[in-house]
């Protein structure tokens, strides 16, 4: 569900209201790893968890003065940003 290859912190699978929860915290440790972009290349559904999941990651991150970029998010992600006014939140990248 989630591995960490050089800077990028690979999702796969669901990343939804049941999968969310467990991975809210996992951030501290990937960002001391040298995570500093999460791709969700290989992520099959998402709701609005995933969103608020990148959206908390990143807030996380800046308290920590790490720059955490958001790349390949799935259309169903990128159309709730649009929705909720946050696209520029996610720094949504191909």
């Amino acid at each position: 569900m989630m591995r960490l290859e050089g800077d990028t912190l690979k999702l796969s699978g669901a990343v939804n209201l049941e999968t969310v929860p467990a991975l809210i915290d996992a951030i501290d440790g990937q960002l001391k790893a040298g995570a500093r972009r999460v791709d969700f290349a290989d992520v099959a559904e998402v709701d609005s968890s995933a969103l608020a999941l990148a959206l908390e990651w990143r807030r996380h991150a800046a308290g920590q003065a790490v720059q955490l970029s958001v790349v390949n998010p799935p259309q169903a992600m990128q159309n709730l940003a649009n929705l909720y006014g946050v696209a520029d939140l996610i720094q949504a990248t191909a």
